[in-house]
């Protein structure tokens, strides 16, 4: 069941996005509410889920100094949980999604250098399970709404 949400929810959803640092009073004078309410919802919409933690977002200078790309893996049928164990161990491997299509995982990579990112590429290939790979190298962001400053 999704939760409801009201606008102010959404609103101190979008201002912990941007910032989840921000504190509780900040963000109470931004919300035009009460420090002890903005507390409650919070605590409300991480018991319901909406929140399910905090993290880091990497800026430019990260980006700038790393070789980005897409590589979409393609598995052999029963070897999947074994291929997603060893893409866990990865430190390279950003993020990992089930798609449809021709390939069953649009893996997220970033690597220091354009030899750490061949090397990371045969590694995959070479992993049991897996069928084929097929790799895009990002040239460059032209939109992320997710990134930091966003």
């Amino acid at each position: 069941m999704t939760p409801s949400l009201d606008d102010t929810d959404r609103q101190l959803l979008s201002l912990l996005q941007a910032n989840a640092r921000e504190g509780t009073a900040q963000l109470a004078r931004r919300l035009g509410l009460a420090r002890t309410t903005v507390v409650a919802r919070i605590a409300r919409l991480e018991r319901a889920g909406v929140v399910a933690g905090y993290g880091v977002r990497l800026g430019p200078a990260m980006d700038a100094g790393s070789v980005r790309a897409w590589c979409s893996i393609s598995v052999l049928p029963r070897t999947a949980p074994a291929v997603l164990q060893a893409l866990e161990r990865m430190p390279e491997v950003e993020e990992v999604s089930a798609v449809s299509g021709p390939f069953d995982y649009l893996v997220f990579l970033r690597c220091p250098s354009h030899e750490r990112l061949d090397a990371l590429l045969d590694t995959l290939g070479q992993l049991d399970g897996v069928r084929q790979t097929q790799t895009s190298i990002v040239l460059s962001r032209k939109l992320d709404r997710r990134s930091a400053g966003a």
